[in-house]
């Protein structure tokens, strides 16, 4: 029965050994009978994760809270007094506020192991000779995996073929330089070390250039990461800024309000009431005030609207790219191709070296379409250099069509197509590859080297070597010493000859399209021009829109490409980007720039052009000088340095690499502009809505002390009880609280501009509502509190009138903390479903509290008239009607001055 190897063993063994051992086979790979009996052996490749803590663990360490001991502890005083219903009531209650907490913490784990399983990753596997993409997790050991560029490498793999293969192993060896590889064994005799296995690839480093093959040795635990998993898996996550800035928050409003508890207490005992009766007021009090579940709240609100990001094909991996992305952004750095473009390339023209053009119709990965020059449809020989322009397109080509999918690059996938629709064979198979160097931003331009096999027509022995070349035009035009004229006669390539090539690639470009290059020969510097396509990718159709909104939003937006300057300005114009030709700069002219000129212009630039990852850099560090905060798209590996300094680094879903996803703090599945445009728009929602949220809990927080303190400092007797305070509690943390930060995306929030990262979340605007807020519902509770206790006792239904009048204005302030400038009528009654359940549960918890015998004797209430609910909901209402008049007097500054919003 086949084993896993260690890389000890692997690496000293030579290919042919390895695969023997393995049983496997290097054409086939394995067949799913196999597959299925390694995998029942070894199991998945995934590493061990610790099971979760037991519910019941979880729920107990809930009552691992200061406040909450000091609550139980006031139950323990309570039995030693004699109070029995006192000390059941407080346990119950406590036991309620910590059931609320263990939801709320529930909740929120429960979403984050969500957001971890969207993005599984995924390999390249050979099984029963068919080349699969599968999740890295299937594979087992003796599996055949193909890595390239930007790949991950998804399980220790032993290499049997390595073309220019170099891999970043900084993982282990702690070096930045990349490690070449080969598929030499390497000499038992020296003693074992990882960064000497030149013939492995090791899962969880990242391919920085070339392409190999190879067999999986080991996986999961049992590979060489398996070990560093182990230490990682016992580090704790850092908590995220925004976390931080609410424990900060909390912690301050804690001591604000410790302090006035204590004063209350203390004027309790000088007035010569109940120590214990103070006591038990004053621990409610810091349950009820205090906003010990403000960090938990804050992240349940992000991760269930990075929930909905997600569900909008926006992957954000860490919850405080959700702040950023949304309040802070002032400039998004796009790609163009595949992300304002639809990436689905297609050849539109072939232009031979002499000026020809033949026109190619059709799109998609298939054959249907034709290739017309002068008005008629042309097929495999007719015209020998439009087919030779072909065949350079295929031989210089790793990519595959089957059955409509293509599997490989959209850029080559087009030229392949072009081939199909000229009836030209994969003339692939008659060249065997000696050499290949990959396309790179630097040069722009690859080539593979063949020699003919035998059965090529033109075969002979003393194999004649051929550089077969795709690329831009300029840089494979500095290759060439000789073209092809029509009738395939080779003559010397003149200086007017590249002028007039470069003015067919220009001509091109001004229509959009992105011009590649082709041309063969025996030696570099000396090949022969053939011609050059012209590929058609189209605009998203929803690109330009979303460009629109960003910058109505005062979000700017620019352009990257390695496109030529005409034909990045006319995909920018087509898009929506105010782009002409003195708004473009080249990659060139960034290069040549010092840091303080790119800096005065670097605003003004809409597209640049000719671009490489350094040059991305470049442009981040630019714009980060100019006190900009950038977004910046990315797919490539040598995009990872670009968009780990980005503010916000986003990568593709669909072609990014996984050096570019590891890099980033999020991913857009469908690769498109408008993707970005709707993470922006549910990432400003998502920090309004935890504003809203902070506002309510701050306005019941502040009612509740002032309420109390009141009473204290005018020697009445306390509105309302232990049981009561902490019920407040549960509304002020509990559902209508937290079904504010579901609110559904506010369309208007994209006119707001983006924020200043340093701004504090409690504005002035803010402020400004919680204390008119706070002061309607203590004036309208200590109303109604002095109206029923105007004998000068307190009885059960003065209480009861009190409290419940105090949750009604809850509930109403709770509805018009749904926004901070829109009239409850624009926002809807129902468009927060949850809000309407929670703020319908809580009434009804209250009418049972009220009316409900049990409930009656631990809260201390007694059964009130209709007419008592229809004056308490009219008082209560007058919170939500002043702070409508307040919002619309808000809304005609704004209509009068636009900046009105940087103070919301």
């Amino acid at each position: 029965m086949a084993t896993k190897l260690v890389s000890k063993d692997a690496a000293t063994l030579p290919p042919g050994e390895v695969i023997a051992k393995l049983e496997t086979d290097i054409d086939l790979g394995l067949n799913h009978v196999q597959v299925d009996k390694r995998r029942a052996i070894f199991g998945s490749n995934e590493f061990d994760v610790e099971p979760d803590a037991p519910l019941w663990k979880k729920f107990l360490e809930q009552f691992n809270n200061h406040f909450i001991l000091l609550l139980l502890g006031s139950a323990v005083v309570s039995v030693f007094m004699k109070q029995y219903d006192d000390c059941i009531s407080i346990t119950m209650a406590t036991i309620l506020v910590a059931t609320v907490g263990f939801v709320q913490e529930y909740r929120s784990e429960k979403s984050l192991q969500q957001l971890s399983k969207l993005v599984p990753p995924t390999c390249h596997c050979k099984r029963d000779g068919k080349l699969f993409n599968t999740l890295a997790k299937n594979l087992v050991p003796g599996d055949v995996v193909e890595i390239a560029t930007g790949d991950r490498v998804p399980a220790d793999i032993r290499l049997i073929e390595a073309i220019d293969l170099e891999l970043d192993e900084s993982s282990f060896t702690g070096e930045t330089e990349s490690c070449s590889k080969n598929v030499q064994e390497i000499s038992s005799q020296v003693p074992f070390d990882v960064a000497r296995c030149s013939n492995i690839a090791f899962m969880g480093t990242l391919v920085r250039s070339g392409r190999g093959i190879g067999v999986v040795i080991a996986t999961g635990g049992d590979s060489e990461f398996g070990e560093i998993f182990k230490l990682m898996k016992k580090e704790e996550s850092p908590k995220t800024p925004l976390q931080k800035s609410m424990d900060k928050l909390g912690k301050q409003l804690s001591m604000y309000s410790l302090g006035i508890i204590a004063l209350i207490m203390v004027l309790g005992v000088i007035q010569k009431r109940g120590w214990l009766d103070m006591f038990t007021i004053g621990v409610s009090l810091a349950v009820a005030a205090i906003p010990e579940g403000l960090p938990v709240v804050v992240t349940v609100t992000l991760a269930l609207g990075v929930m909905r990001m997600a569900r909008r094909r926006a992957i954000v991996k860490r919850l405080p790219t959700v702040e950023t992305l949304g309040g802070c952004a002032t400039v998004v750095c796009s790609d163009k191709t595949g992300t304002l473009t639809k990436n689905e390339m297609t050849v539109g023209i072939m232009q031979t070296a002499s000026g020809e053009h033949a026109d190619v119709t059709g799109s998609g990965y298939h054959d249907k379409g034709r290739v017309v020059y002068n008005d008629k449809p042309i097929l495999g020989y007719t015209y020998p250099l439009f087919a030779k322009i072909a065949e350079i397109g295929i031989v210089s080509n790793n990519s595959y069509i089957v059955n409509g999918r293509l599997i490989g690059q959209p850029t080559e996938g087009a030229l392949l197509v072009a081939a199909m629709k000229l009836d030209i064979a994969d003339m692939r198979e008659y060249y065997e590859k000696i050499e290949e160097k990959p396309f790179n931003s630097i040069r722009k331009w690859s080539y593979v080297r063949c020699s003919y096999k035998d059965k090529h027509p033109d075969y002979s022995e003393d194999k004649q070597e051929l550089y077969f070349m795709k690329g831009a035009v300029e840089q494979v035009l500095e290759q060439c010493a000789y073209y092809y004229t029509f009738d395939m006669q080779v003559a010397p390539l003149t200086e007017a000859d590249i002028q007039r090539q470069m003015q067919y690639s220009y001509n091109l470009g001004r229509q959009g399209l992105r011009v590649i290059a082709m041309a063969i020969g025996n030696k570099l510097g000396a090949l022969t021009f053939a011609g050059i396509m012209g590929l058609v990718d189209p605009p998203r159709p929803a690109a330009r829109d979303a460009v629109q909104k960003l910058i109505d939003s005062g979000v700017s937006v620019k352009m990257i490409t390695g496109d030529s300057r005409e034909t990045a300005v006319a995909i920018a114009q087509s898009v929506g980007i105010r782009a002409h030709e003195s708004r473009a700069l080249s990659g060139e002219q960034i290069e040549r720039m010092a840091p303080s000129e790119l800096q005065k212009i670097i605003r003004e630039i809409s597209v640049i052009y000719r671009a490489n990852p350094k040059h991305k850099l470049t442009i981040i560090k630019g714009l980060q000088m100019c006190g900009e905060v950038v977004a910046m798209t990315g797919d490539g590996v040598n995009d990872a340095v670009a968009l780990k300094r980005a503010d916000i680094g986003v990568a593709m879903g669909k072609i990014g690499t996984d050096v570019s996803k590891e890099a980033s703090d999020m991913i857009v599945l469908d690769d498109d502009f408008y993707t970005i445009m709707s993470a922006v728009e549910e990432g400003k929602c998502i920090f309004y809505n935890i504003k809203n949220f902070v506002r309510f809990q701050l306005s019941t927080s502040i009612s509740a002390l002032s309420l109390i303190t009141l009473a204290t400092v005018f020697r009445l007797p306390n509105p309302l009880n232990a049981m009561q305070i902490l019920w407040i509690n549960i509304i002020m943390d509990g559902p209508p609280a937290q079904s504010l930060g579901v609110e559904p995306v506010d369309k208007d929030v994209m006119r707001k501009p983006p924020r200043n990262v340093n701004d504090s979340m409690i504005t002035k605007n803010l402020i400004f509502s919680v204390l008119i807020s706070a002061f309607l519902i203590v004036l309208g509770t200590f109303f109604i509190f002095w109206r029923e206790m105007s004998d000068g006792k307190v009885t059960p239904r003065d209480t009861t009138m009190t409290f419940t009048c105090f949750v009604f204005f809850d509930m109403f302030n709770a509805l018009s903390c749904r926004s901070q400038t829109k009239s409850v009528v624009n926002v809807g009654l129902f468009s927060n479903r949850m809000f309407l359940y929670a703020v319908v549960g809580s009434v009804l918890g209250q009418l049972a509290v009220i009316y409900f015998s049990p409930l009656q004797a631990i809260f201390q209430t007694e059964a009130l008239y209709l007419t008592d609910l229809v004056l308490l909901t009219s008082l209560a209402s007058t919170v939500l009607i002043v702070d409508e008049i307040r919002k619309y007097f808000l809304r005609r500054r704004q209509r009068s001055s636009p900046t009105v919003y940087s103070l919301i």
